[in-house]
């Protein structure tokens, strides 16, 4: 008779590990996808907000405009992904047999990691806008 072989520890070293790669994969998707459609909206909106600068508007202004167009962005994205993250619980929970609740800690970790994280993708264009020179931003085309 044998016995059952156990997962040797690297095993189990390599399964976290290639968790962990994954978990910064799916968090590096959004981060990108995130500035590319920040980056995007602000090289559309070039001439728009060089006038905005040739009529005086600072450049915080300009980094408040574009920072707030991407947090809304998200924010819209956060509350309908909330809503499907606990419809979806829900159905699972009502499929598996002994199942636990809603994970409130998934979401108060989720939530703002996700904004913390628009923070940082929409900085950098923002940042990149508000010093446009009016100028240029007006020649731009």
């Amino acid at each position: 008779m044998t016995t059952p072989r156990r997962a040797t520890p690297s095993v189990r070293c390599s399964s976290a590990w290639f968790a962990n790669v994954l978990a910064v994969l799916a968090t590096a998707l959004p981060i990108a996808g995130l500035y590319g459609v920040v980056a995007y909206n602000v090289s559309r909106r070039t001439r728009e907000i060089g006038i905005r600068m040739a009529i005086g508007a600072r450049p915080s202004d300009i980094l408040r405009l574009v920072m707030g167009k991407g947090l809304t962005l998200v924010g819209t994205g956060t509350m309908i992904g909330l809503a499907m993250g606990f419809a979806v619980e829900q159905l699972m929970n009502s499929m598996l047999f002994n199942a636990g609740g809603v994970d409130i800690l998934a979401y108060v970790i989720v939530v703002p990691s996700m904004l913390l994280v628009t923070l940082l993708a929409a900085y950098v264009p923002a940042r990149r806008a508000s010093r446009i020179e009016p100028t240029q931003a007006l020649r731009y085309e």
